[in-house]
């Protein structure tokens, strides 16, 4: 039996490595993607009547003109999180029903067309379908959370939660130089129909996950342990997008009264911190740029670090953190991106940056995956999916609205300002998180 479990482990994080590769891949590629576009289009289309407005906000900010193209790849960022947010919880919820496996074959199949209609997007209107295809479809992270809280007991799922970190931060240093291998060949040519050699490349990816998991990945949600029912009617299903149902996890069905209010604890904790944190993340890229000089190699390699780093905690101490200490470790890493903020916002010179990333870096890798693991341990185990979607869902609104907070602080208050004010702020998700006594 343990064999079996420690399987289905390795198999989604197989998963989930081959999808981040997939998803990443596009980041180095997209301001090209996005010339690509508006030469195509010639003042005329999608592209050019959204990126008039980014040029409005550009200009009421009084910020530099290459900032209004990083703004319409922060508007495309905040597209998908927002589809994650109408998304995963549904999926959850629907899991809980039918079983993980035919989800999470249906959100890989959505992700493969999403790769399937980039690589058809001989114009911008494609190009953002692919992009809410690929959004919508993204409940395969919250169901990978929810079959590894399926096969582990508490002592063990913090072991498993770590894989799914490792998995994010493999993903998003080789998938972006896979992405950046793909910007250099066809450098010398960006006529015609260029993308579409990475676009194929990124459905073979997805195909190949789609058929490994069909193959591989065995159910792991017994029928005996399955929800009978979704919430009923109209205002049941509103209830898993509602921002105020979703924080008070309302889409959740048979929570005592314990359950509910640590879900809504963590739910909150979560939401305050990926909001800030989202929104400096963003804008850390203009910090580097303009106050630094950093070029697009310079902040590549500055990611780079940052996601070996994170690997290397999670791979070899998140992982093996004891369950009674996962609350521990998360209050301590959320009290630990405050220093981290404030010496990238006060930072004069590169020395004191890197002292700032380093912190970053540190914090991420402890707080995002003891967080998943605490969230899986409440609640009945026919929810678990309906729980996990609600938690991703309220980061992935988080991940929606924080850069744009974000963005417009940098540009209208200054960047010391703004990192300083989110730093103090930070201060919030701990002291919220530290309210739950046992867990």
């Amino acid at each position: 039996m343990n064999e079996i479990k420690d399987n289905t482990v390795s198999v989604v994080f197989v998963s989930l490595l081959l999808d981040l590769l997939a998803f990443t891949m596009i980041l180095p590629l997209l301001p090209a993607l996005l010339d690509h576009y508006k030469e195509i289009e010639k003042g005329n289309g999608l592209y050019s009547t959204i990126f008039n407005h980014m040029k409005s906000i550009q200009v009421f900010f009084d910020a530099p003109d290459k900032v209004s193209t990083v703004l319409y790849g922060g508007f495309l960022g905040s597209m998908y999180s927002f589809l994650q947010f109408l998304g995963s919880p549904i999926i959850g919820a629907l899991s809980d029903i039918y079983g993980r496996k035919p989800l999470m074959l249906l959100c890989l199949t959505g992700i493969s067309l999403s790769y399937l209609l980039w690589a058809l997007s001989t114009n911008f209107g494609i190009f953002v379908l692919a992009r809410f295809a690929g959004g919508i479809s993204k409940g395969n992270i919250s169901l990978s959370m929810a079959v590894i809280s399926d096969v582990t007991s508490p002592k063990t799922r913090g072991k498993a939660m770590a894989l799914v970190g490792i998995a994010f931060s493999v993903g998003f240093v080789v998938g972006p130089m896979i992405g950046a291998f793909f910007a250099w060949i066809s450098s010398g040519n960006r006529e015609g129909t260029w993308y579409v050699i990475p676009a194929l490349f990124a459905l073979f990816l997805a195909l190949s996950d789609l058929f490994f998991v069909a193959y591989y990945l065995k159910e792991s949600l017994a029928t005996k342990n399955r929800a009978t029912t979704l919430a009923k009617g109209l205002s049941g299903v509103i209830s898993y997008i509602n921002p105020v149902d979703l924080f008070q996890f309302n889409g959740v069905l048979n929570l005592n009264r314990k359950d509910q209010q640590d879900l809504k604890i963590l739910g909150r904790a979560y939401f305050i911190y990926l909001f800030i944190y989202s929104g400096l993340e963003f804008t850390l890229t203009f910090l580097t740029h303009h106050t630094f000089g950093f070029t697009s190699m310079q902040q590549g390699w500055m990611f780079l670090w940052i996601g070996l780093i994170m690997a290397t905690l999670q791979g070899g101490w998140v992982r093996h953190i004891p369950p009674n200490r996962t609350k521990i470790i998360s209050e301590l890493g959320l009290w630990l991106i405050i220093p981290a903020f404030i010496c990238v916002g006060i930072a004069t010179n590169v020395q004191v940056l890197c002292i700032g990333i380093f912190l970053f870096a540190v914090s991420t890798a402890m707080v995002v995956t003891c967080m998943m693991t605490l969230v899986t341990r409440i609640g009945p185990e026919n929810q678990k999916g309906a729980i996990t979607g609600i938690f991703r869902s309220l980061g992935a609104l988080a991940r929606a609205c924080g850069p744009i907070v974000a963005s417009s602080a940098f540009w209208c208050i200054g960047s010391a300002t703004t990192y300083l004010t989110g730093a103090l702020l930070l201060a919030l998700p701990p002291l919220i998180l530290r309210s739950i006594r046992t867990l």
